[in-house]
């Protein structure tokens, strides 16, 4: 089977991302991988993709987005990084390919996952939920069911399709689903790309809802997953091969939910020290830390997710403003600066 996969990530989680690329390249030298990048390299930074452990880049601009520069404007970051996946994973879908699969920045494999691609013969979707488990402490409920029920039930650090069937005919869907509606907005009932993946049980067929622990291993489910290593080195978690982990948040809310819930079950603080000394050496000074071209207008001061948000909801100030990051007297930054702060309240 001739096999995708991409990640979705900016400058700043590059470091990450060679992490990933480089486990995918180690267990699967024969995928072909791709970075989706929503970026622009920043000053002083030389970006040599073909250093780099993927195979190609796909920048977001290429996409064929409409009105790519407005569309951008309306998301931010972790917005607008979710919202590509599916533009992508749609179009990916006519590349020649059997099966495509999206892994998040922050995740590695720690073993093949061939099973998953067998799984690919058989089912046109894959995909992980939070929990496999139900959890029976109040503090574990509070954290990561409820939670869940909040953010998505599928975790969409990672989906596997086929090109064909349902698979395509759900890459399509996704793909206008996330054009329009990736925003995030829990009262409104999106979560970026998750929430609408809530429905992919009841819309599609040959949906495969992944139980396997081995798979998609993080903070919100470690509750309810014992991760051991045996005298041969094999990581297991609840006895079945670890494939790959998420290592989400890294940083004091990791650690924080990783002491709460890991306890005792110290590989898995050896697991988080080595990908921790991996991102670090993947690490160039020569990035800001948290640095996105799109964050700010053209003259360099920030845009407020309030502007941006705005900007979404009025159709009038986008036919004004067709390209809002240009500062200047005629462009929306200004136009926010005349109408003061209600405009944007």
């Amino acid at each position: 089977m001739k096999v995708l996969c991409y990640s979705s990530f900016t400058f700043s989680y590059l470091n990450r991302a060679r992490v990933l690329f480089r486990t995918l390249r180690r267990f699967h030298p024969e995928w072909e991988l791709v970075a989706l990048i929503t970026d622009e390299p920043p000053p002083g930074f030389v970006f040599r993709a073909p250093d780099e452990p993927f195979d190609r880049v796909v920048w977001a601009h290429e996409l064929g987005i409409p009105d790519y520069r407005s569309w951008l404007f309306k998301h931010d970051v972790v917005e607008v990084c979710t919202a590509v996946k599916g533009p992508f994973i749609h179009q990916a879908c006519a590349s020649g390919g059997d099966a495509v699969i999206y892994l998040d920045p922050d995740t590695a494999l720690l073993a093949s996952l061939d099973p998953l691609v067998e799984l690919l013969e058989s089912h046109d979707i894959v995909l992980t939920p939070h929990l496999i488990e139900p959890n029976d402490q109040p503090m574990a409920i509070l954290d990561n069911d409820l939670s869940a029920s909040r953010t998505g039930i599928f975790n969409l650090g990672f989906v596997a399709i086929r090109t064909t069937g349902e698979g395509a005919r759900f890459a399509k869907w996704w793909n206008d689903r996330l054009l329009s509606y990736c925003y995030d907005d829990i009262p409104a009932g999106l979560f970026v790309d998750q929430r609408w993946c809530d429905h992919v049980p009841a819309l599609f067929d040959k949906v495969k809802v992944l139980r396997d622990p081995g798979y998609n291993v993080a903070s919100w489910n470690l509750s309810t997953r014992e991760v051991a290593v045996g005298k041969d080195g094999a990581i297991t978690v609840n006895g079945q091969p670890l494939r790959f982990w998420h290592f989400t948040k890294l940083g004091a809310t990791a650690d924080i939910m990783t002491k709460r819930y890991a306890g005792a079950n110290f590989p898995v603080y050896e697991i988080w020290h080595w990908y921790r000394r991996e991102v670090a050496a993947g690490t160039d000074p020569a990035i800001p830390e948290r640095y996105w071209a799109f964050g700010a207008y053209q003259d360099g001061a920030p845009i407020e997710k309030a502007h941006r948000e705005l900007y979404r909801e009025r159709a009038d100030l986008q036919a004004a403003f067709p390209d809002p990051f240009v500062s200047g007297p005629a462009g929306y930054q200004a136009w926010l600066a005349r109408e003061g702060p209600s405009a944007a309240a």
